[in-house]
């Protein structure tokens, strides 16, 4: 096997004779923020997309979600309404988490009470088969 030599780095690189190359730089100095990370950008997820959104157009806007009962002014969620429950359970049978629904806190405490209720007595299946 030859001898390898290291050769002094060019003038103006941010590597230090004792760094390797693929060494994470101090913070604040090197690299931008993301580079050389897998999956890039500065926070996980990133992408490293400019504009925050696919594709980095910065043309797509995320609609805030609004609790579907607090616009219709529904109180209580009756557990044997199948098909408004149903909007609210995965295909695979799980209750799908707020975030992705946009209901209210107190909406969901009582959507999941309701989801319950309506599989204890068989309206909804607790899993699907697969």
């Amino acid at each position: 096997m030859p001898e390898e030599t290291h050769a002094k780095a060019p003038a103006g690189s941010e590597s230090s004779p004792g760094q390797q190359e693929g060494g994470s730089a101090p913070r604040g100095e090197g690299r931008p923020a993301g580079e050389g990370r897998p999956g890039g950008g500065g926070r996980p997820g990133g992408g490293g997309r400019p504009g925050g959104g696919p594709g980095g157009r910065g043309k797509f806007f995320r609609r805030k979600k609004v609790c579907k009962f607090c616009t219709e002014k529904i109180d209580a969620i009756p557990y044997r309404d199948v098909r408004l429950l149903q909007q609210f359970v995965a295909e695979r049978g799980k209750i799908v988490p707020r975030r992705l629904t946009g209901v209210c806190t107190t909406h969901q405490r009582r959507l999941t009470r309701a989801i319950k209720q309506a599989r204890n007595i068989a309206l909804l299946p607790f899993a699907t088969r697969h």
